[in-house]
């Protein structure tokens, strides 16, 4: 094995000689080694606490793509004029549905999908100006609030476009959100109209239509028309072809010419709902303007966006990420194909064994995703490479090892790439070219992990629902971890001196503190929240706003930015320690064992508790080891499995440089992972601390000796 190991070493060697110089002249190595060294990123005040801007914004933030291109209605409208004929919202064909039984006796259902069936840039602006025509006519007036609680698809966009078309103020809320939550939406808003699909009205509209007593209007998405006998009296539920349909008629148009008025850059845009990481979700008003200047800075960090890329859209797209990555692919001509998190890939849970997933089918070549959906890409991929033979794992590690080399130095590996990772780049399709991680921290062994296997460049940013997702996004070509790039050119960054957690501009070697983030892309506010607004935002000299993130962040000699902390995630122990609750997670949620991790302190208590919804595959590997038998629930409810998970992360703890008092003293096992439907993390995947502690609060108790 030694000799063959040698062998592939010498061929590599001999491979690189000989191509080196070729390919290093017509490669752009060199520049882009160059790029990804540069500055960024400098402050404009000289002072360390910024504001920090981008190089190429240094005079004056950009606020958008187009001179008077300053709406949502005339981006798409500039987009449709540009690329008429080509496709724009594509959705897979549904051949068959069918049950399948699974080993333990749960039926799951499984679709065979066919080919995308597209809609043309002229088309979908078409289908948005007849659908927002019609509403019209069923009395939406403009300025008027109106819901969508949808689904990502195609119809969504259509929909969202003819509300920005016809300045109807389109409210957002996610699929995921609690009765109680989407009732204080609907009601806050004052919306008559709502637009949803047939499964949502079924499963999570119907038994709260009474508690919204200004609804008028349901407009059903789905193209199959259903009766619905047990709607409230006074509620009409219609089709959406019914109404473009409406909206199409002659005798509508002059009507509209009287009523309709055409949108401001200061009007909004959207109100979006947030998760509600932190208890009743608040409703952010975006004007067109903001969103417009949040494209144009993301835009920007994409190299050569244009009508040949493909993006793929199965995210929220009532998340500000999901939104701003397809407004952006909109406003450059590209096609975007639907999916969903259950048909994105072959293996997904609601694709038939032997059939083709979304990638395969699409081939997108930019995809966003949530550091949740890239950790288990990693780890899946990380199993299968533990199984291997000693040889194949050998060799997997070699060209791993031997392309972090290479790309560290702006070099690619063409040899490395077609031989060894074709096969995990091919879960995405094969053709990704940049994929944009946003919604939470990326770990740094998921992010190398993506940029070596998968072959492609992932920009990790960050931003807000507040700042409209744009803030920071690092370059394609800065291969470094853990940080999330300079401020986009819409943006400019200020930290904030935080005394409580210690935090400051002054601090060697980087400067630190609370994120600011200024420019046109920061948002109007919240709906109806004043006290919140004066408490968050704020308006300086010249006439900007500012949001101010809570987070912490340290700037970087180059102008990127580490998001090192959160203020709300600092507990104060008995003892007078403060533990970020963030950074401890951050560092276990790398350990195999863990797939998710909630950290807990109480200040009246002396140490940290943590809640694990741990890898079901290495877990039952390690109850096997310790001879430990019964169903998933018992070996996680297990005192002696409980004390060996303990161990493995106290070694983690230890490894990774965490404080003794950072570390765990207990946790808990949950057999029961978290995901939006129990309510215990957000869309995006970020903690819901509060619902988390309610959920436990007995382990808690028992964990610090209550009972």
């Amino acid at each position: 094995m030694l000799c063959l190991l040698q062998v592939f070493r010498s061929v590599v060697w001999v491979y690189s000689v000989i191509t080196f110089i070729p390919w290093y002249f017509f490669s752009g190595a060199g520049t882009n080694l160059d790029r990804a060294r540069r500055i960024k990123a400098r402050t404009v005040s000289g002072h360390p606490a910024g504001p920090y801007r981008a190089i190429n914004s240094q005079q004056k933030l950009v606020a958008w793509l187009h001179p008077g291109v300053d709406t949502l209605d005339k981006m798409f409208e500039h987009a449709a004029g540009r690329f008429p004929q080509r496709d724009c919202l594509g959705t897979r064909e549904v051949l068959s549905e069918e049950d399948e039984l699974q080993p333990n006796g749960k039926v799951f259902k499984k679709v065979i999908l066919g080919n995308y069936n597209w809609l043309s840039y002229a088309e979908a602006y078409e289908a948005a100006k007849c659908f927002g025509s019609g509403l019209a006519a069923l009395g939406q007036r403009p300025q008027c609030n109106i819901a969508i609680f949808c689904e990502t698809r195609a119809e969504w966009i259509v929909a969202a476009q003819a509300c920005f078309m016809y300045n109807f103020p389109l409210v957002t809320l996610y699929a995921t959100l609690g009765p109680m939550a989407i009732a204080h939406g609907l009601n806050e808003t004052e919306v008559t109209h709502i637009i949803t699909s047939k499964d949502l009205l079924q499963s999570r509209l119907k038994a709260i239509l009474c508690d919204v007593p200004r609804l008028r209007y349901i407009i059903v998405v789905d193209s199959k028309p259903t009766s619905w006998p047990d709607i409230p009296r006074g509620i009409m539920v219609l089709n959406m072809d019914a109404v473009k349909e409406m909206g199409s008629r002659p005798d509508n148009s002059e009507y509209l010419c009287i009523v309709i008025k055409k949108p401001q850059s200061s009007d909004i845009a959207v109100i979006m709902y947030t998760s509600g990481s932190t208890g009743i979700p608040k409703g952010v008003m975006i004007s067109h303007g903001n969103i417009i200047a949040g494209i144009t800075g993301m835009a920007e960090r994409i190299p050569d966006l244009n009508e040949t890329d493909t993006y793929i859209g199965y995210l929220p797209l009532a998340h500000v990420l999901e939104l701003s990555a397809e407004l952006v692919c909109i406003s450059h001509g590209c096609r975007i194909g639907y999916s969903s998190p259950q048909t994105l890939a072959d293996q997904s849970t609601k694709i038939k064994k032997g059939s083709k997933g979304d990638t395969s089918v699409l081939k997108p070549t930019l995809m966003a995703a949530v550091p949740e959906i890239m950790d288990r890409i990693y780890k899946n991929v990380m199993t299968k490479v533990e199984e291997m033979s000693k040889l194949q794992k050998t060799l997997f590690v070699l060209a791993y090892n031997y392309k972090m080399e290479q790309i560290s130095k702006g070099y690619s590996t063409p040899l490395c790439d077609s031989l060894v990772f074709k096969r995990v780049r091919a879960l995405l399709g094969g053709n990704t070219r940049v994929l944009l991680s946003g919604g939470a921290p990326l770990s740094a062994a998921t992010q190398r992990f993506m940029n070596i296997c998968l072959c492609c460049p992932v920009g990790q940013g960050y931003g807000l629902t507040e700042t409209c997702g744009a803030g920071t996004i690092s370059e394609v070509w800065d291969y470094s971890t853990g940080r999330v790039g300079a401020p986009l050119v819409c943006s400019e960054i200020t930290l904030k001196d935080w005394e409580e957690g210690g935090y400051y501009s002054t601090d060697k070697p980087n400067p630190r503190g609370e994120i600011l983030i200024g420019g046109p892309n920061v948002t109007m506010g919240y709906y109806k929240n004043e006290a919140k607004n004066r408490e968050d935002f704020y308006v300086d000299e010249n006439g900007q706003r500012w949001f101010c993130t809570g987070d912490i962040g340290e700037f970087h000699p180059d102008g990127c930015l580490k998001i090192i902390d959160r203020k709300k995630d600092l507990v104060k122990l008995q003892a007078g320690e403060y533990v970020s609750l963030g950074k401890v997670e951050a560092v276990l949620k790398n350990c195999p064992l863990i797939d998710n991790i909630c950290a807990y302190a109480n200040s009246d208590q002396s140490y940290v508790i943590s809640f694990v919804v741990p890898n079901h595959k290495q877990l039952m590997a390690l109850a096997e080891q310790m001879q430990v038998r019964g169903t998933w629930e018992e070996i996680c409810n297990n005192s002696q499995m409980e004390k060996e998970v303990l161990r493995i992360i106290t070694e983690a703890a230890i490894s990774a440089k965490l404080e003794r008092f950072e570390i765990p003293k207990k946790i808990r096992l949950s057999s029961e992972p978290w995901t939006p439907e129990t309510g215990l993390v957000t869309d995006a995947f970020k903690l819901k601390r509060k619902e988390l502690k309610t959920h436990y609060q007995e382990d808690i108790e028992r964990m610090y000796g209550g009972k």
